[in-house]
């Protein structure tokens, strides 16, 4: 008669599984199994730390701030279209809709360098104190592109598990990216229309250094009708329109989908407001990042001891799947 133990270790013989990418050996711990996340208790509301109060701050000030100025910033643009009367007359009219747009913009501005000081300061003292561990931020790396496409694997049936993936898994990496794509073109776009006459006047003097680049480029006449500065103006209302068009669909759509609306996490996942994640997502898509936890958290460790000898999953010692018995 086999243990459970040795019956998971035969299952991933049995199944053309490395043992490298069904157990994890963690000191004091053996062998924990890929899936171990489907035994864990989980609370909705998270059990183990992920965003600092900082984070949680500026992702709440982030995504009111951005409902706002959807909402003003669509209706004034389509404000010939006929639902935006109606919209418009919540805020009280165009002009109140104009000033609650410019306050929520200066609002998300504030939390856009809240966070770049929270992100470069924090990263700072982990330096200093040799604490920082690049693999736990949002650099991207060439593993998120090979879990990328063993994630394709798992999904479309070839491989048996998920990678082991870090505190940020490729997906998330992804939208951090589109974020500080999006924020860094709404800004300048939105500076451009709010003080045209500043922007003007810096145009204007980039253009003193531009007009034989011009006149190669385009032409004498196009260059002369259409000046420097009234190009970037236009550019700007193109790209501050677009670019919040486009925001709303992945925020709406990928965004919402993604972190939300999957199995697992519907109707809500908390950690944007508890700045905690669940055990079971976290070993689920940050495997890597629990084993951080385990050895940073000595709670969580004990639990995961009890866990692993309650389903009879633990190995003492580091064995492989040779060294066990054979059942025949």
């Amino acid at each position: 008669m086999t243990t459970s133990s040795e019956a998971i270790a035969i299952k991933a013989k049995d199944t053309s599984i490395a043992e490298d990418d069904y157990f994890t050996y963690v000191d004091g711990l053996g062998n924990i199994p890929r899936d171990i996340y489907r035994h864990v208790e989980s609370n909705p509301l998270g059990d183990l730390p992920r965003y600092s109060i900082h984070i949680v701050i500026q992702h709440f000030l982030v995504f009111t701030t951005f409902i706002v100025l959807a909402a003003t910033g669509m209706t004034l643009h389509f404000s010939d279209l006929f639902w935006a009367p109606y919209v418009i007359s919540l805020f009280g009219g165009a002009d109140m809709a104009r000033l609650i747009h410019r306050i929520a913009a200066a609002v998300m501005v504030f939390a856009a360098v809240y966070h770049l000081f929270t992100i470069i300061g924090g990263s700072l003292l982990k330096v200093l104190k040799g604490e920082f561990d690049y693999k736990r931020t949002q650099i991207p790396r060439i593993k998120d592109f090979h879990d990328l496409i063993n994630d394709i694997k798992y999904f479309l049936g070839f491989k048996d598990y998920r990678p082991k993936m870090d505190k940020f898994m490729y997906k998330q990496k992804l939208h951090y990216l589109a974020i500080l794509w999006g924020n860094t073109v709404l800004i300048f776009a939105g500076s451009s229309l709010l003080f045209p006459e500043i922007t003007a006047r810096i145009y204007s003097e980039a253009a003193k250094f531009l007009p034989e680049i011009l006149v190669k480029v385009f032409s004498e006449t196009i260059a002369n009708l259409w000046p420097l500065p009234a190009f970037f103006q236009d550019f700007a209302r193109l790209m501050h329109v677009d670019e919040a068009i486009m925001a709303l669909i992945v925020v709406a759509f990928w965004h919402l989908s993604n972190v939300h609306l999957v199995p697992g996490r519907f109707p809500l996942q908390w950690t944007f407001l508890t700045g905690r994640i669940t055990r079971e997502h976290q070993i689920e898509e940050h495997f890597l990042e629990y084993i951080n936890n385990l050895d940073e958290i000595p709670e969580e460790k004990e639990y995961m001891r009890r866990l692993l000898e309650e389903k009879g999953f633990g190995l003492r010692v580091k064995v492989s799947v040779e060294d066990l018995p054979r059942v025949y």
